[in-house]
């Protein structure tokens, strides 16, 4: 039986099958050629590429599909027809119109006639941060050299009319071009968009970068403003400012928010001020240190709003829920406590507080993600100046953050540097509108004639702060910045809240510039890594970066400087730095190569051999869960509906895929 089915199925197949026309039978008969349907120009009916410049399309289009239903039921019709919302309006037509004129070309003599690659890379450029900002990869069918084709080869710009249309807008508007920033409270996805459209808008001087992931697994976002993103520039100082380190103090994410938009925006204005400041300037601005914890007090201050709620209580809660982050660590008191070693070892006559390792001892205790991705940043970038912004009072305080009693919860306890760390703190406060007044409401403590300024440990003690461990393991000095009574203030207030805080936010990345800079090299001119600069009087050294640069924050006045690395000679320098000076003065110094015995009393710092002892337990070699072996990739929240409603899985859509 199976040999007669098979060929009878084999007959049937023959003779189904059309005879095969060689060259020349079809004209005497012997065979017919089927001829398949012409594709024509139709109609545009595909209801969100209504408004394109042209009226007809055809089919198979550029990704091949056959139909106008079959482009309907597919995810990048839906993708096109969502986008907006995704984008809450960003890039929004932009994204749709060129993704349109893929899925419904346009149609001319019957022929399929292909959108400019020069479009789509323009789009692309302006709305890829929009897509990274929700964890979505650019769509496979916006692939500029794929889909898209030069101006060489007959193209269109799809984007033609709506260019025009924005033209004639602007060309009405009347009056100076001026920086437009919305004063409204962001959403962490809102500020991840703001940041990377600001760093697109500005892309020959900003960029964006993650140093880690919060504990919930929310990028730790900063954007640098430099000449040359993403690099260190000789002699240029290195400055950060960082905001949300408590996640319920959050009118210092606002501010930096707005900090980075007003940079760009005025930079591209031709502001000479912030022209110059980004032209001699590293700045890097982490708007959200503690971005979970932000979520929570936002959440918190959602419910103040409900009638039937206890507002007393509200309010309460107000102060804390969202302080700590989602493992409930106040991460300000998360640091290395380098503080109390400083002060133990004063006894040694060498011994100088600066560059202190981390005790192995720091990493048996719970270190938080958020702590540790600053860590790494503090030791990567060789940052010169930095504060951080807080709510809660209205002041500028400094190290020491931790008594030098530790019985003492309110105890005078400065830093060798404190008259540069006083005039530092002097420097915001009296820019500020109203900080330095004496005058000034300070939310109930008692702050009469420090003119908006205190040493941290004199107004209250805590061990395990970011400022301390900046100034005891780096070159950077950092200020804790106290922006107001209000932790969560009124939206109505942002805005009034920045005329106050922003000469005080310029004026303070300019302080950057004061003191010494220079270079240290050897005797053929390359720079020396990790050569000391002290200066006599002041026990507190700073370290040279990669290529031998260095910068040294000093009062005007007399110095002796000195320079020293291993195996050179030492050089000392006489300096004087006026009062009017508007600039770091330069210094620099070429180091000879010898060979002497130390004297082992005089170099010997207790534990200095295990700085480079970073994480030696490998606490967070990984950030995610992982089963089977595999790292676990958690879906984005707009994942499930691609996934019910177009019946599909596409993948292309997930940037880590």
């Amino acid at each position: 039986m199976r040999p007669a089915l098979l060929c009878f199925c084999v007959l049937s197949a023959c003779a189904a099958a059309p005879p095969r026309c060689e060259p020349g039978d079809e004209a005497l008969g012997r065979c017919s050629i089927p001829t398949e349907e012409k594709p024509t120009c139709i109609d545009v009916a595909l209801g969100y590429c209504q408004d394109m410049p042209y009226s007809h399309t055809i089919f198979p289009n550029i990704v091949g599909h056959r139909s106008r239903q079959e482009t309907e039921m597919g995810a990048e019709y839906l993708l096109l027809s969502v986008v907006h919302g995704l984008l809450n309006g960003e890039c929004s037509p932009d994204i749709r119109l060129l993704g349109c004129s893929v899925l419904a070309p346009q149609c001319r003599g019957d022929r399929i006639r292909r959108p400019c690659r020069s479009s789509c890379e323009e789009v692309r450029k302006a709305c890829g941060h929009a897509l990274e900002g929700i964890d979505m990869a650019w769509p496979f069918f916006l692939d500029c050299d794929r889909f898209f084709v030069s101006d060489q080869e007959g193209c269109y710009d799809p984007l033609a009319d709506l260019k025009a249309r924005q033209e004639v807008a602007f060309a009405n508007f009347s009056g100076e071009p001026s920086t437009i920033i919305q004063f409204i409270y962001h959403t962490n996805a809102q500020m991840v968009n703001v940041l990377k459209r600001t760093a697109a808008k500005c892309s020959d001087i900003s960029r964006t970068y993650s140093i880690g992931r919060s504990a919930e697994g929310k990028d730790l976002l900063v954007i640098e403003f430099s000449t040359n993103p993403g690099h260190h520039e000789l002699l240029k100082p290195e400055f950060k400012y960082v905001g949300n380190m408590h996640g319920n103090e959050v009118l210092g994410r606002q501010l930096l928010i707005y900090l980075a938009e007003y940079l760009c925006s005025e930079y591209l204005l031709g502001n000479e001020r912030i022209q110059t400041l980004i032209n001699t300037t590293r700045i890097h601005i982490l708007p959200s240190m503690n971005p979970d914890g932000y979520e929570l007090a936002s959440a918190e201050m959602a419910d103040r709003s409900d009638p039937e709620l206890d507002q007393d209580a509200q309010y309460f809660n107000g102060w804390l829920n969202g302080r700590r982050n989602s493992q409930n660590i106040d991460l300000n008191r998360n640091f290395p406590d380098l503080t109390s070693i400083a002060y133990s070892r004063r006894r040694y006559r060498q011994f100088r507080i600066d560059h202190i390792p981390i005790p192995d001892s720091f990493w048996f205790n719970k270190v938080a993600p958020e702590t540790y991705a600053v860590m790494k940043w503090i030791r990567s970038i060789p940052f010169v100046l930095s504060a951080s912004l807080h709510g809660g009072e209205l002041l500028v305080s400094y190290p020491f953050d931790f008594s030098k009693h530790p019985h003492e919860d309110k105890m005078f306890s400065p830093t060798p540097d404190e008259q540069m760390f006083k005039l530092l703190a002097r420097t915001y406060a009296d820019a500020h509108a109203n900080m330095a007044s004496n005058s000034t409401d300070r939310c109930g403590a008692s702050f009469a004639h420090r003119g908006g300024i205190i040493n941290g440990a004199e107004w209250y003690s805590f061990a395990g702060g970011m400022a301390d461990f900046n100034y005891l393991h780096s070159n950077c000095f950092e200020l804790t910045v106290e922006l107001g009574c209000e932790k969560f203030p009124p939206e109505d207030e942002l805005y009034p809240e920045w005329l106050r805080n922003k000469e005080a936010l310029l004026s303070f990345m300019e302080a950057v510039h004061q003191g010494i800079k220079g270079v240290v090299k050897d005797e053929f001119g390359n720079g020396i890594k990790g050569a000391t600069i002290s200066v006599r009087g002041i026990r507190h050294e700073v370290t040279t970066a990669e290529d031998g640069d260095y910068w040294r924050l000093l009062n005007p006045g007399v110095h002796v400087l000195t320079a020293t690395a291993s195996g050179y000679s030492k050089v000392m320098k006489r300096v004087n730095l006026p009062h009017n000076m508007d600039k770091a003065g330069r210094v620099d110094f070429v180091l000879k190569k010898v060979s002497l015995e130390p004297d082992v009393d005089d170099l010997y710092i207790p534990g200095v051999e295990t700085y480079e002892r970073f994480d030696p337990y490998n606490q967070f070699e990984s950030y995610r869960d992982r089963e089977n072996g595999e790292e676990r990739q958690e879906k984005p929240w707009w994942w499930s509906y691609f996934t019910q409603t177009s019946g599909s899985s596409p993948t292309w859509l997930l940037r880590n895929f």
